[in-house]
């Protein structure tokens, strides 16, 4: 993509609260790089409410299927059961996609398959964690184990159905509390607005089956706290990262949002200069 040639069409499927962070940024730091060309959202009032903020028209689309027409990249910010069947409808279409809802493909690897059947970009964001690099460079050896421990004030942990299963208040609990602890499949499946960054940690070291999760709320803290410590044949590596929860979303951590604004600003200046 040369410096004259037009800026990508791009688009964001769910205009809840990381939706919409995206789309300001869009708006206000990648307009060098694209534009907002769709809004789409299965609430319509989420997405017109968006596109009124923004001060921008003909932006809100009717359907799914006319957002993918209008767009040639696509934000996935919709965290549900369908997403997979969202993303491969995207990837069919032969158009580029950000996936934020990293838990939600976790168990669908065709679609890896497919984007590069395609040629289309399937990025996904670091999310919540840091240290990603090295996790993907001790995957190229041996891993043994992987142990994350994610803690959370217990409001980011509201409207669980999971803990609602387990009659489990989160106005009972004084102490930090155990809410899970097991295999990253079933922590995605029981925490899928939490614990995201289980499901790239799994893709990041593809070692899935060698990872353990302890979901903890902790009432004294006011941030989101992973700790990840991984042994092999490299050596063994403990990292923790402190995030400051999303303003707009407690279930979220800001750094999760910020690192899909940045891996769509490194995505589309690498396409610009033409690597």
């Amino acid at each position: 993509m040369s410096a004259q040639s037009p800026k990508i069409k791009i688009g964001i499927i769910g205009c809840g609260a990381i939706g919409s962070r995206i789309a300001r940024s869009i708006r206000l730091d990648l307009n060098e790089y694209c534009i907002l060309q769709g809004l789409y959202d299965i609430v319509p009032q989420k997405a017109e409410r968006l596109a009124r903020e923004l001060k921008t028209t003909n932006v809100v689309c009717v359907s799914q299927d006319d957002l993918v027409r209008r767009c040639a990249f696509i934000v996935e910010a919709v965290n549900s059961t369908k997403t997979a069947t969202i993303i491969r409808q995207i990837l069919n279409a032969k158009r580029g996609v950000l996936v934020m809802s990293v838990g939600r493909i976790l168990n669908a690897p065709n679609l890896f398959s497919l984007a590069d059947k395609n040629r289309c970009h399937l990025l996904i964001p670091s999310g919540a964690l840091s240290g990603l690099d090295a996790v993907k460079a001790a995957a190229q050896v041996k891993i043994d184990r992987i142990t994350l421990t994610t803690r959370k004030p217990p409001g980011g942990f509201a409207q669980s159905e999971y803990l609602t299963k387990k009659r489990i208040s989160l106005d009972n609990i004084k102490n930090e509390t155990v809410l899970y602890a097991g295999g990253v499949d079933n922590a995605v499946k029981y925490f899928p607005q939490n614990i995201n960054v289980a499901a790239t940690l799994a893709l990041a070291s593809r070692a899935k089956a060698k990872i353990r999760i302890k979901i903890i709320a902790s009432p004294k803290l006011k941030t989101n706290s992973h700790e990840v410590e991984i042994k092999g044949d490299f050596g063994k590596m403990v990292n923790r990262t402190e995030n400051v929860v999303c303003p707009d979303n407690k279930k979220t951590s800001y750094l999760a949002v910020l690192s899909a604004i940045q891996t769509l600003n490194q995505h589309f200046k690498r396409i610009k200069i033409g690597t």
